[in-house]
């Protein structure tokens, strides 16, 4: 175990400000802001370095998600956090991976900064209100109220996760059948009758700019898959914690995607095209808490 708390904390460090902002390639970037600010730090006057270090990631990333916002408003097509590569130690631990699934982190989009940045610190990561009302600038009180509006409204919108590993792994096995079958009436068995489909590919790649509703239509679309890919490769890595498919890693149709599933059946499916997106399901993320 090393001396430096930097170190000691810095996975820590990471899922806070990737679960603030989405983004592996911005998260790596405030820790190592962080990092710079830590090394002139005055470290004898420092009583608590996990909470001080917490604090400074924060800031950081609410300064970097401000500055990030117009580059989102101007992206082509739909927005998808960047998808990471996960331990089973992420997957077992079920409210870390809750609150790392593409679902959950599609849901914070929808929050301000300050709300995103109070309910990953308060939900997530038990910081008491007192030290989130420094990281934030904001009194106590205020943050309290902040935390409720935010748990209300990501409590409206998140779906429910309560689907066992085995279980996910089922339903993604006959959904990923039922697609390289190009079978119709295999895919509407496995999704619900208001399913959504989301693509990301930042223009970069083909992929539909709008969300596809519906089981018989996206049914219907993701059948033409085994034309247009006959015997692609498809595995199932645990990515954001959860169950899911990469095809066809590092070739023309490489897409990463993770699913939501509720009572055996796919409610959600977010498939990530952009390449600038994928570099990370390479290697496994060290996300602790």
């Amino acid at each position: 175990m090393t001396d430096d708390p930097f170190l000691a904390h810095r996975g820590l460090l990471f899922t806070v400000a990737y679960e603030m902002l989405g983004s592996a390639a911005d998260a790596d970037d405030v820790v190592q802001e962080t990092w710079l600010r830590w090394a002139d730090a005055d470290r004898a006057a420092v009583r608590d370095p996990r909470a001080y270090l917490v604090r400074i990631v924060t800031r950081q990333a609410l300064n970097r998600l401000r500055t990030v916002a117009r580059r989102r408003e101007d992206y082509v097509g739909e927005w998808l956090p960047e998808p990471l590569l996960t331990s089973p130690d992420v997957a077992d631990d079920v409210e870390l991976a809750e609150s790392v699934s593409i679902a959950v982190l599609t849901v914070l989009e929808t929050l301000g900064p300050t709300e995103r940045a109070v309910l990953v610190l308060h939900e997530v990561f038990d910081v008491p209100f007192d030290e989130i009302a420094e990281a934030v600038g904001k009194s106590s009180a205020a943050v309290r109220q902040i935390a409720h509006r935010a748990r209300e409204h990501v409590a409206a919108r998140r779906p429910r996760m309560e689907v066992s590993r085995a279980e996910q792994q089922r339903v993604v096995d006959r959904f990923l059948a039922a697609v390289t079958a190009g079978d119709v009436q295999g895919l509407m068995d496995v999704l619900a009758p208001d399913v959504v489909v989301v693509a990301d590919s930042g223009g970069l790649a083909p992929a539909a700019l709008r969300p596809v509703t519906g089981q018989l239509r996206v049914a219907r679309a993701l059948a033409r898959f085994a034309d247009l890919a006959p015997g692609v490769g498809i595995a199932t890595p645990l990515i954001n914690g959860t169950v899911a498919a990469h095809v066809d890693a590092g070739g023309p149709f490489d897409t990463a995607i993770t699913f939501v599933v509720e009572d055996g059946r796919i409610t959600r499916v977010y498939a990530m095209r952009n390449p600038h997106k994928l570099g990370r399901l390479g290697e496994v993320t060290d996300l602790r808490r």
